[in-house]
């Protein structure tokens, strides 16, 4: 999937409890693209906003790059970002 189809599929919701570059903190472990998994209470950046807000591509800093997408039921919002 190249980047103009990923930029043109997601959405930012400005409604949506969590936005593009909104720092979170996931609930429940989950499982990065490469197969690694981020334990509960991991802080990580949110990269993109799935549907209206039903999941996120959430970037962790450990192991580096990692990313997931995490229903939203499994993030709680730490930060906010600014507009």
């Amino acid at each position: 999937m190249s980047v103009d189809t990923i930029h043109l599929t997601r959405r930012t919701d400005p409604g949506a409890p969590l936005r593009d570059l909104d720092d979170a903190r996931v609930l429940a472990s989950v499982v990065t693209m490469d197969g690694d998994m981020i334990p509960v209470g991991a802080a990580g950046t949110v990269v993109a906003v799935w549907g209206a807000g039903e999941a996120y591509e959430v970037e962790f800093p450990e192991p580096p790059g990692a990313l997931a997408t995490v229903e939203a039921a499994q993030l709680v919002r730490t930060g906010r970002s600014v507009p």
